[in-house]
C-alpha cells in the first residue's frame, strides 16, 4: 500500500496520504502482536481475588476434642482446611500481574498494529476535526460518514477542550491522542479515525521502532 485515502468530517474523500514503504511495508508480526496484547491484558488485571487460610478464618480457637480415646480422628481445630467453613490452602491472595516490554517492542508493535488496519482498510484519515464550542451535535453524524457499527477510537494529536468536550459523549467512541495510542486500543477497535496531524506524529513515533528487533 502506497498511499491512503483522506476524508473530510463527512466521510467523503478529499485528498491522498504518501505512505513510508519502509514503515508500512511488509507482513504484519502476529507474534509480536500477541506478545504485546498479552502485556496489555495482564496490567489491566486487577488482582483482587483473595481468601483465607486457616489462620484468617475467625474462630476455631479451641481443639474440638480432646487428642486420644475418643475413637475419632485427631483434630486441632474447627477451621483445618479439611472441615467445612474451614481455611484455603494454596488460594489466591491480592498481587500485580503487571510487566513491562522494551519501549521499541511497545512502539514496533504499535507499528505493526496500525499496519494491519491498514491493509484490512479499517482505519481511516481526517483532514481534521474542530470546534470552537463544545457541541457534540456536528460530530453526531461520524459513526454514520465511516461506517462504525461497533466501538471505534478517534485519534487527536492534542486534544483541545472543547472538541474532547464534543467527542467524549459520541456512542461508540473512545478518544485517544497520538501520544498515548497503544497497539492494545488499536486491535480492540472496529475502526480507527484518525486526523491527518495525528497520523504524521503516529508516524515520527513508530520511525525509532522500525529498526527494533521482531520477537
Amino acid at each position: 500500500m502506497d498511499s491512503v485515502k483522506v476524508f473530510n468530517p463527512q466521510g467523503q474523500a478529499v485528498g491522498q496520504l504518501t505512505l513510508d514503504p519502509a514503515l508500512w511495508g511488509g507482513p504484519v508480526n502476529l507474534r509480536l502482536l500477541s506478545q504485546a496484547v498479552a502485556m496489555y491484558r495482564a496490567n489491566r488485571r486487577a488482582g483482587t481475588a483473595s481468601t483465607k487460610t486457616r489462620g484468617h478464618v475467625s474462630g476455631g480457637g479451641k481443639k474440638p476434642w480432646k487428642q486420644k480415646h475418643t475413637g475419632r480422628a485427631r483434630a486441632g481445630s474447627i477451621r483445618s482446611p479439611l472441615w467445612r467453613h474451614g481455611g484455603v490452602v494454596f488460594g489466591p491472595h491480592p498481587r500485580s500481574f503487571a510487566y513491562r516490554l522494551p519501549q521499541a517492542i511497545r512502539r514496533r508493535a504499535l507499528q505493526e498494529s496500525l499496519k494491519g488496519k491498514l491493509r484490512d482498510e479499517e482505519l481511516m484519515v481526517v483532514d481534521a476535526l474542530q470546534a470552537e464550542a463544545p457541541k457534540t451535535k456536528p460530530f453526531a453524524g461520524l459513526a454514520k460518514a465511516f461506517g462504525v457499527a461497533r466501538k471505534s477510537v478517534i485519534v487527536l494529536e492534542e486534544p483541545a477542550a472543547p472538541l474532547v468536550k464534543s467527542l467524549r459523549n459520541l456512542a461508540g467512541f473512545e478518544l485517544r491522542s497520538a501520544a498515548n495510542l497503544n497497539a492494545f486500543d488499536v486491535l480492540n477497535a472496529h475502526k480507527l479515525l484518525i486526523t491527518k496531524a495525528a497520523f504524521e506524529r503516529l508516524e515520527h513515533r513508530v520511525k525509532g521502532a522500525a529498526d527494533a528487533p521482531a520477537h
